[in-house]
């Protein structure tokens, strides 16, 4: 990832479609970030190193789709994923999230909101590496058989290690800092996401609770750990 002393973010732009990758290629250079290429999902694979600070990924790609390119990924980096798509039913957003994805952007774009949430996604996963999150000054944060590292980003329940990407262990932290607090959905986008909070955001935080309930849940279907206030929003009880 990005350190402290490098001047500019790599990004790794992924779309079949030469013409769209040189746009982006333009508009991201432009903005001093350096860009690398790939016109598939084999290739994309092939190209990414450790380096890479951010992905952006077209999701209907010919072979290897983003989706399966994302969950290849995933096997070994954390590195933020941004999805380019002209598909925005919620069962299309459920899957990218599913599969490791951070964001969405729905083709046509525009390029003050392409830029938004590039430089979004670098900022909370390169540089503030989720300061706006309480920090309690505690080593770890333990509820109900959760357990929380604060230093190293891991946690596990009754001592087996959860398999968290960066948002669902910063939503975990939010809510383990705060046992018993009723935080609205409006609070966990803002909170998490660092972004004012539209109605549409609505959506990704719902499908992240439902994805952390599967890991932190007994029973997902009936939570007793992550629960709905309904009209409220939800809390760690």
């Amino acid at each position: 990832m990005l350190s402290p002393t490098q001047v500019k973010a790599r990004i790794l732009v992924v779309d079949d479609d030469a013409e769209i990758r040189q746009v982006l290629k333009t508009l991201l250079s432009n903005e001093d970030f350096e860009v690398l290429e790939a016109g598939s999902g084999t290739e994309a694979l092939s190209r990414f190193t450790p380096e890479v600070d951010l992905v952006i990924l077209d999701v209907m790609m010919e072979g290897m789709s983003g989706y399966q390119v994302c969950q290849a990924l995933r096997t070994h980096a954390n590195v933020p994923v941004l999805f380019l798509t002209a598909k925005t039913q919620s069962s299309d957003l459920l899957m990218g999230y599913s599969c490791g994805g951070d964001d969405y952007l729905s083709k046509p774009f525009s390029y003050p909101e392409l830029l938004a949430r590039v430089k979004g996604l670098l900022r909370r996963y390169t540089v503030y590496q989720g300061k706006r999150i309480p920090d309690r000054k505690a080593e770890y944060l333990e509820w109900r058989g959760l357990r929380l590292d604060c230093t190293r980003n891991l946690a596990w329940k009754h001592g087996v290690e959860l398999d968290l990407t960066n948002t669902e262990y910063r939503l975990l932290r939010l809510f383990m800092s705060y046992p018993g607090q009723i935080f609205s959905i409006g609070n966990l986008y803002e909170s998490v996401w660092e972004e004012p909070y539209l109605p549409a955001s609505g959506n990704t935080v719902m499908v992240f609770i439902r994805k952390l309930r599967n890991k932190i849940e007994d029973d997902p279907k009936r939570p007793d750990r992550l629960v709905t206030v309904w009209g409220k929003g939800y809390r760690l009880e």
